[in-house]
């Protein structure tokens, strides 16, 4: 399952706002999503886009997409680099991680 962070639009004609959310790939702009971030107005640009921090960097790290427009609110918020960050922690802890299991002795 291909997953995106994308807009799904709201709004009526000429008075767009967005929802930012979490949806597959495969899934309708304005349909089913799975998890919703934030939102945004882009009649008063990308600083008042209003995003839940630790579940967009959670969505990031876990391997998240991201449109155009969302990569250009996230540089913005900073969230890229400290989703970056956050995943270099991740793989660190991982590689320090020592088997403890026994070995697997062979039959005769």
């Amino acid at each position: 399952m291909a997953v995106k962070i994308r807009l799904a639009r709201e709004g009526r004609q000429h008075l767009p706002f967005y929802r930012i959310v979490v949806a597959d790939s495969r899934y309708t702009r304005d349909g089913r999503y799975l998890e919703n971030l934030g939102t945004y107005d882009p009649l008063k640009g990308l600083a008042s886009a209003n995003l839940n921090e630790e579940l967009t960097i959670k969505w990031l790290v876990s391997g998240a997409q991201y449109s155009d427009t969302i990569k250009a609110i996230l540089a913005s918020k900073g969230l890229i680099e400290k989703a970056k960050a956050e995943k270099a922690k991740t793989a660190v802890k991982k590689s320090k991680v020592v088997s403890t299991k026994s070995p697997v002795k062979e039959a005769k």
